[in-house]
């Protein structure tokens, strides 16, 4: 498939913690299963650790490993920060610049280069990535489509139907929503009957819910029906 055409997709949350890392991760596996040359991009990582005087981007670099691609750390990951907040707090208090140019150059380069391209934001769409600029405008500059990954249990239709809406309403397309389960949960009604009512109200399809498993085969399952949906 290398060669013939280049897709990109941008991957964002409701909140903090649900798992997007984990979700990217998968999916960049499941597209290497399929046959694609598959490559991440974090174009901003904030609560980076310090190791020998350097920021260590942890996220980026699992997002590395799961893809197995071999390319410089700064055109993956242009912007790393040591304070664990939003991008723009975090850029002012550490005195740096965020430049989309830098972000948005880095990405036509990879995106020349692999079959998939998918890109990881921070936080959900509306976190400030400098100054005013959100990762919604950043999304609309990069023209790319938006996987959701979302809470499994309530006060998930809320979240999600807002990140649906600001959106769609910004012209962005919005692909599909993954749910995902980031610990062992006993499922509820509100479990059960989310999938259907995210589908329903926001006119979105639901790919794939992925289970909590320390079983790498099961999730990888799941992340190759889900990749498969995707890429068509």
């Amino acid at each position: 498939m290398r060669g013939k055409s280049h897709k990109g997709f941008f991957i964002t949350g409701t909140d903090t913690g649900v798992g997007k890392t984990f979700v990217a991760s998968g999916l960049l596996q499941a597209f290497k299963s399929l046959g694609m040359s598959a490559c991440p991009m974090k174009p901003v990582e904030t609560g980076c650790k310090t190791k020998k005087e350097k920021l260590v981007p942890e996220d980026t670099l699992r997002l590395i490993r799961a893809s197995g691609v071999d390319e410089p750390l700064d055109i993956i990951n242009p912007f790393r920060l040591k304070h664990p907040l939003a991008p723009s707090v975090a850029a002012e208090l550490e005195g740096i610049t965020i430049k989309k140019n830098r972000i948005i150059s880095a990405y036509r380069s990879l995106s020349k280069k692999y079959d998939v391209t998918l890109v990881e934001g921070a936080g959900g769409i509306m976190v400030p990535l400098y100054k005013k600029y959100l990762f919604l405008d950043l999304i609309k500059d990069l023209d790319l489509p938006l996987i959701i990954v979302s809470r499994p249990g309530l006060g998930t239709i809320n979240h999600t139907l807002l990140t649906i809406e600001i959106a769609k309403k910004k012209g962005i397309k919005v692909l599909g929503v993954i749910i995902n389960h980031t610990t062992i949960i006993k499922k509820g009604l509100a479990e059960k009957t989310n999938p259907q009512v995210i589908e329903k109200l926001g006119k979105v399809p639901v790919p794939g819910i992925v289970q909590y498993s320390k079983s790498k085969a099961s999730s990888n399952d799941i992340f190759r029906i889900i990749a498969q949906k995707i890429i068509l």
